[in-house]
């Protein structure tokens, strides 16, 4: 009853949220639809494939990231532009600018959208849009259905539930993880209930810090240490940082996972069938992508 409670509270604040930004959008007269996650509720990377997949002009995220949030704690807005990625420096630079100009904005006050009901809905407003529309979608399928065009998930089923079971543990931390996680690991992977902790979200991230790391995810770390499971996984609260440990809570750091998956590239159907266009990596970059990597298969390196 307490997490049901407050998971009540968290869809409530989200969609105080996204009201008051959808209420901005058709009064500036300068969109004519909304793709919005339904309760108010898209994890980053989910974001960007909606993006790409409506060939949308950018999308806003509204996150506490990894930090505290609720009403009283972190809150931040992201852009991402057509490509489904974050706003380089000469977009953020730009709309910086122009937020100094700004004197005045219009709204619509009335505009009440029903975040719970999937479906589109259509206003009759007082825009260049007629009508102005508003899609709510499912929060998982769509990045759902992505996810299977990149994975073998017949495989990976088999090593979570066949003989020699793979136990896992992964935490979503009360963040925007927890649906997915349940989803795709649970219900698709068939993974046990047991193994998704930490998944109903809430509005303060039950009062904890959602950052990954050895520091905040606690929780996580001591149940790997017991040795039960052999992977334990866990997310910050959009969904778009994690930390992964192995078994006795060895400790995967990114730099290893990247190599990884670089020397297991034909694992992954996805690469295995389009190929590499290459890695990215910055300063705190380790070489164990390099000793992966023969230098004579890189097709490019980012050093930025």
């Amino acid at each position: 009853m307490h997490s049901c409670r407050h998971y009540r509270r968290f869809k409530a604040f989200c969609q105080d949220l996204c009201q008051g930004a959808c209420s901005c959008s058709p009064a500036e007269r300068l969109i004519g639809r909304l793709i919005i996650g339904q309760n108010g509720i898209l994890s980053t990377p989910a974001v960007s494939c909606i993006i790409r997949k409506i060939k949308a002009a950018g999308g806003i995220i509204l996150t506490a990231s990894h930090c505290p949030g609720g009403p009283g704690g972190e809150f931040g807005v992201k852009f991402n532009v057509a490509n489904g990625g974050p706003a380089p420096d000469v977009v953020s630079d730009k709309i910086y600018q122009i937020s100094k100009t700004i004197e005045e904005y219009a709204i619509c006050p009335d505009l009440r959208i029903d975040l719970s009901r999937l479906g589109r809905q259509e206003f009759d407003l007082e825009n260049k849009f007629k009508p102005f529309r508003v899609e709510i979608v499912d929060p998982v399928d769509i990045y759902l259905n992505l996810l299977r065009t990149i994975f073998d998930f017949n495989a990976i089923k088999s090593l979570l539930t066949g003989p020699g079971q793979l136990k896992i543990r992964v935490d979503a931390m009360h963040g925007v993880m927890g649906p997915y996680v349940r989803k795709v690991l649970c219900d698709e992977l068939g993974a046990p209930a047991n193994s998704a902790i930490n998944c109903v979200p809430l509005e303060d991230f039950g009062g904890q810090h959602p950052d990954p790391n050895l520091t905040y995810a606690t929780t996580l770390l001591e149940a790997m240490k017991g040795g039960e499971y052999g992977f334990g996984a866990a997310f910050d609260a959009d969904g778009d940082r994690y930390m992964i440990l192995g078994q006795n809570g060895f400790f995967v750091s990114p730099s290893d996972s990247l190599a990884i998956i670089a020397a297991n590239l034909s694992c992954i159907p996805y690469f295995r069938q389009m190929g590499v266009r290459g890695f990215g990596r910055s300063m705190p970059t380790s070489t164990a992508l390099d000793r992966n990597v023969p230098i004579n298969a890189r097709p490019w390196e980012n050093d930025s």
